[in-house]
């Protein structure tokens, strides 16, 4: 029997021997106390899984995108190429037409006012926001904690609110008949716009979409924004005010230049979300009056459901996204050319 604390060798045959080295207090290995590397087993064995380990974390996402996005992506574009009517629909009959859909939608001035329309739109749109959001996102940071508390409950609650529930309650507001909005614009004075028909004219529908928009936006630039605002040293703020700078001087020298990732992805954000509003807008003015409001999505939607010609929305809706994928290039190139600059 080996005395009590004698350390234990591996042989070369694989064995083990009982060591009696009076130097060796490692009752393990046979090492001297305080030069334990940490390795009681041999070499970690190689179950050949470790490379596929993370396509298979990403397999369920893959999964998803291609079910929800690449199919119906492709089966668009290949429905862009057909002569879809209602017939068509009915008899699962496929007439192949070539590019005659995408021909007749760019020689038509209503898809070319549409497309004016949209750009317009969406520009006014996200400037609001962006201006707006930025302003609250900064209200944000300014506060104590309970008013802050108050505003953020508030935000989430409009911004948690689906989005034709939202738009429902806009069309309440703005009712002809039982809007407070008419109501409460008559009690301060302007008697004509008792039972105003907000629907009636380009300027005013477009009017009520954009709140709506804006109003639905607003709380995702502002919690961006102020949890933006939170990385910025106080340090860099005092810096500044000893230097002399205000409020705006602070905001246009220290925050925007450390948070320019952040302004430009949510303006980004902001175009696509804008560009391809459907439901407020289908929703509020149905594209009226006389399609004067007809955004891309909302036309789409025109041609393809309301005049059962889906070949045709379906190309509208394929020219659209090459329009949104244009504008979105911008982006993509400052995006490589700062992690060329990291």
């Amino acid at each position: 029997m080996p005395s009590k604390g004698a350390p234990a060798q591996l042989r070369d045959d694989g064995g083990t021997a009982v060591g009696t080295s009076e130097h060796s207090d490692d009752p393990v290995r046979g090492r001297p106390a305080g030069k334990f590397t940490g390795k009681l087993g041999g070499k970690r064995r190689d179950t050949g899984n470790d490379g596929i380990t993370p396509y298979l974390l990403l397999l369920p996402a893959l999964v998803a995108t291609a079910v929800f996005l690449v199919y119906p992506a492709i089966r668009e574009i290949l429905i862009s190429f057909q002569r879809l009517n209602a017939f068509e629909l009915i008899q699962h009959v496929t007439e192949w037409n070539g590019f005659q859909n995408y021909q007749t939608i760019l020689t038509s001035s209503d898809f070319w006012h549409s497309v004016e329309r949209s750009v317009l739109f969406t520009a006014v749109n996200v400037f609001l926001i962006m201006v707006l959001g930025s302003l609250v996102g900064l209200l944000l940071n300014r506060l104590g904690n309970k008013m802050r508390f108050v505003l953020s409950l508030a935000l989430v609650f409009a911004w948690a609110m689906p989005v034709l529930a939202g738009t429902t309650v806009f069309q309440w507001l703005f009712d002809q008949n039982y809007g407070v909005v008419d109501w409460m614009l008559s009690q301060l004075g302007w008697k004509s716009m008792a039972h105003y028909d907000w629907l009636n004219s380009q300027l005013s529908a477009f009017t009520v979409i954009a709140l709506l928009l804006v109003w639905q936006s607003i709380p995702f630039v502002a919690f961006n924004l102020y949890a933006g605002l939170t990385t910025i040293s106080t340090e860099l703020y005092e810096a500044a005010r000893l230097d002399g700078a205000g409020s705006w001087r602070i905001f246009r020298s220290v925050i925007f230049p450390i948070l320019k990732p952040f302004f430009l992805s949510t303006t980004f954000l902001e175009i696509i979300w804008i560009f391809g509003a459907l439901p407020q807008v289908l929703a509020i003015s149905g594209g009226g009056p006389q399609d004067s409001t007809a955004t891309l999505p909302v036309y789409a939607y025109l041609v393809g459901v309301g005049q059962q010609s889906y070949g045709m929305g379906a190309a509208v809706a394929v020219v659209t996204i090459v329009m949104l994928c244009l504008m979105m290039s911008y982006y993509f190139r400052i995006i490589l050319k700062q992690e060329d600059e990291l």
